[in-house]
């Protein structure tokens, strides 16, 4: 079964809303992140936290949690979420 289909579909991140940092596994970027960010055991998406391992949608990426950073994990159908 593919996890994709139950994920929850939350649009785009809000600016004006707490966010945690998004980014690609492979960056550079991310591996600066790791430093920068405490490992929390959760994310914050549009001010709603969300526990370390949770699965979202925003548009076409997926997004999975990963103590305080966002990893973008593949795509997301927004059609069929």
């Amino acid at each position: 079964m593919d996890r994709r289909a139950h994920v929850r579909q939350v649009g785009a991140p809000d600016p004006e809303l707490k966010n945690s940092p998004i980014a690609d596994e492979e960056s550079d970027e991310f591996e600066v992140l790791k430093q920068e960010v405490p490992g929390d055991p959760y994310c914050y998406f549009n001010n709603i936290s969300y526990p370390n391992g949770s699965y979202l949608c925003s548009g076409e990426s997926l997004l999975r949690c990963d103590y305080g950073i966002w990893i973008r994990q593949g795509e997301c159908d927004p059609d069929n979420v």
